[in-house]
C-alpha cells in the first residue's frame, strides 16, 4: 500500500484561536483541504486575501480517486503556480480508443490542433495532486502569503449571519469557535456544510454500480484511454483502462444493478475479474478498490448569503468524462477573483451572484453531458441497447456514426453564454472567442498567450490601437499589444480575429472574454469594465 496515504502532511497543531477570549474573525474560511479547497486557498492567498483552511483529516486522499486532468484546469493550475509539477509527473495523453466486443471501432484525438502549451489531458493520482497543492501552499507561506491549513479541525456547527458566518470546530484538544467574513464549502459530495444548513441536491441517481480499481503492474498497453462496450471479459457491461504514473493502472468495470457492494470489493472477488480482463499470467497488486454509482445532481443555488459552495459539495457527475475535479477547479477559478474584488471594495457584493449564474450553467452543462453518457453506457431498455449497439457497429466503418458514440464526453471548458457580465458582441469574430468564452492558448514565438493573461483584467489588442492603461472606478486594466506578425503559425489570427483584420478584447482575471470589438472605443470598453465587475449590469 502506498505510504503517502498514511503520512500527515498538515498535522494538527494548536492554534491561537483556541485560546482567544472571543471568536477570531477571518476574511475567508474554506472547509475541505481536497483539490478544490486547496486551489481556492492558493488563488486567494496569491492575491493577499487572508484564508484559513479547515479539514477533519490531515493527509492526502486515500486512493487515487480523480485521475484525469484536462487542458483548461492545467492552465488554471499554471496560474496558481503548480501546473508544471502536475505535467512533469503525470502521464500525458491525447488519444482515445473505443472497442465493441473485441473490435476497435474507432479512435479519436482530443487535441488535433497545435499551438497549445498544455496537453489535452494528463493522468495523475489525486494524492500527488493534493501533495503538490500543499507544497505550493508551503511555498506561498514562506513568501508571506496569509494562508493557514489546520488538520484535524472538524466543523461541527455553522451559524449564518448577514455579515459573517460562525463555526464550531472540534479538535483533538476540544472545541472552539471561529468566525469568517466569507465561508467557502469545498467539503465533498457528502458535504457536512450542506447538511448542517439543511440544503440538498436535485437531479438523478443511477442504479448501475461500477468497480473502480487502481492496479500496480508492468504492462505494455499504450498511453491512451481505452473504453470497451460489451467486452468478452465483462459481457453485457462496459470497461475502462487508463495509465497512471508509477506503474499504476486505473480499471473501471461495470457490475450491474443488484449487487452486494462490500462483497464485490473483497480481493478474492476483485482479482478474478481483473484476471479475466488482463490475463491469468499478468502479475498485479491492488492499490485501491471502491464501488461507485453514477450521480448527476447539483444544489439549486451555489451561493447562500455568506456561504458559497464549490466542487463536489455543489454538484456531482458521473466519473466518465473527467468532469468532477476539472469542473471544481473551474468553480474556484470563477469565484476567487470576484471574492477578492468584493473584499477589497472594488465590486458590489452582488458580483458573487454571477458566480452562481455562471457555475450553475457550467454544472448543468456537465450534468447534461454526463447523463447522456450514462444513458448510452448503461441502456435502460432493450430497445435502447439495440440502438446503441447499431451505432457502435456503424462507427467501425462510417464517420457519421462516430459522434453518436458516447463513452463519456470528456471535459471541456465552459463558455458562459448569457452571463450578466458579458458585453454584447456587435461586430463579429470567431465563435470560439465570443464573450463568455475561455481564451484559447496561442503560440507567441517561444512563449504562449495564456500566461500573459493570468490573474488580472487585460485589454488584449491585436493589430489595433488603444491606451496602455485604462482606470475605471478603481479598476486598473493594462494593455497587452500583439500583432499577427508575432505568430508565424497564424493560430493567433485564426483563434482571435477570424476574418477580421484587428481585434480588441477585455479579458477577465479568469481568462474568460468579457467584451470583444474589432477596434477600441473608450466609452464601450469603460462600460464593459463596469459590467464585468458587476457595477453596471442591465
Amino acid at each position: 500500500m502506498n505510504k503517502i496515504f498514511e503520512t500527515p502532511i498538515y498535522g494538527y497543531q494548536r492554534s491561537p484561536d483556541q485560546d482567544a477570549p472571543a471568536p477570531v474573525r477571518h476574511q475567508v474560511i474554506i472547509i475541505g483541504a481536497g483539490p478544490v479547497g486547496l486551489a481556492a486557498a492558493i488563488d486567494l492567498g496569491q492575491q493577499g486575501v487572508e484564508v484559513l483552511v479547515l479539514d477533519d483529516n490531515d493527509k492526502v486522499s486515500f486512493g487515487s480517486r480523480a485521475i484525469c486532468f484536462a487542458k483548461r484546469p492545467l492552465e488554471i493550475l499554471d496560474r496558481l503556480g503548480c501546473g508544471q509539477p502536475m505535467v512533469d509527473k503525470g502521464v500525458v495523453w491525447n488519444l482515445g480508443k473505443v472497442f465493441f466486443d473485441d473490435r476497435k471501432v474507432f479512435e479519436f484525438d482530443l487535441l488535433p490542433e497545435k499551438g497549445h502549451q498544455r496537453p489535452a489531458f494528463i493522468n495523475l493520482q489525486q494524492y500527488y495532486f493534493e501533495e503538490y497543492l500543499v507544497n505550493r501552499v508551503r511555498e506561498l507561506q514562506s513568501e508571506g502569503a496569509p494562508i493557514e491549513i489546520r488538520g484535524r479541525n472538524k466543523v461541527e456547527a455553522i451559524g449564518t449571519h448577514h455579515d459573517h458566518v460562525k463555526l464550531e470546530v472540534e479538535t483533538p484538544e476540544g472545541s472552539y469557535t471561529v468566525e469568517a467574513d466569507w465561508l467557502v464549502a469545498c467539503d465533498g459530495a457528502g458535504s457536512p456544510t450542506r447538511r448542517m444548513m439543511g440544503l440538498d441536491f436535485v437531479g438523478r441517481v443511477f442504479e448501475d454500480n461500477f468497480l473502480i480499481a487502481d492496479v500496480i503492474m508492468e504492462a505494455d498497453f499504450p498511453t491512451e484511454r481505452w473504453f470497451w462496450f460489451d467486452p468478452p471479459f465483462n459481457k453485457g457491461q462496459s470497461a475502462l483502462l487508463h495509465k497512471q504514473p508509477d506503474g499504476v493502472w486505473r480499471i473501471d468495470l461495470q457490475l450491474g444493478w443488484d449487487i452486494d457492494k462490500e462483497r464485490e470489493k473483497r480481493p478474492e472477488n476483485v482479482i478474478p475479474r481483473l484476471k479475466q480482463m488482463l490475463g491469468e499470467d499478468v502479475e498485479f497488486e491492488l492499490e485501491w478498490v471502491s464501488i461507485y454509482t453514477f450521480q448527476c445532481r447539483r444544489m439549486e443555488k451555489f451561493r447562500h448569503g455568506r456561504v458559497i459552495f464549490a466542487g463536489d459539495a455543489a454538484h456531482q457527475v458521473s466519473p466518465f468524462g473527467a468532469r468532477g475535479a476539472n469542473s471544481g477547479l473551474q468553480d474556484t477559478d470563477n469565484l476567487c477573483w470576484k471574492l477578492k474584488m468584493v473584499i477589497d471594495g472594488n465590486a458590489p457584493e452582488s458580483l458573487l451572484d454571477s458566480y452562481d449564474v455562471e457555475r450553475v450553467h457550467g454544472a448543468d452543462e456537465n450534468i447534461l453531458n454526463s447523463s447522456r453518457s450514462t444513458d448510452f453506457i448503461t441502456p435502460k431498455s432493450e430497445m435502447s441497447r439495440v440502438l446503441r449497439d447499431a451505432v457502435l457497429d456503424l462507427s467501425e466503418q462510417y464517420e457519421f456514426a462516430r459522434p453518436l458514440v458516447n463513452s463519456g464526453r470528456l471535459s471541456v471548458p465552459c463558455t458562459y453564454d448569457g452571463s450578466p457580465l458579458n458585453s454584447a458582441d456587435a461586430l463579429g469574430g470567431p465563435d470560439r472567442t465570443r464573450p463568455g468564452a475561455p481564451c484559447p492558448d496561442a503560440p507567441l514565438g517561444d512563449e504562449f498567450l495564456l500566461p500573459k493573461l493570468a490573474g488580472k483584467f487585460t485589454l488584449l489588442t491585436i493589430d489595433a490601437d488603444a491606451p496602455d492603461v485604462i482606470e475605471e472606478d478603481g479598476i486598473r486594466v493594462e494593455r497587452l499589444a500583439l500583432s499577427v506578425k508575432d505568430d508565424p503559425t497564424l493560430e493567433l489570427k485564426r483563434r482571435y480575429l477570424g476574418d477580421c483584420d484587428s481585434g480588441v478584447y477585455l479579458i477577465r482575471p479568469d481568462q474568460h472574454v468579457a467584451a470583444r470589438r474589432p477596434s477600441f472605443d473608450e466609452n464601450q470598453f469603460r462600460h464593459a469594465i463596469r459590467r464585468a465587475t458587476g457595477k453596471d449590469l442591465q
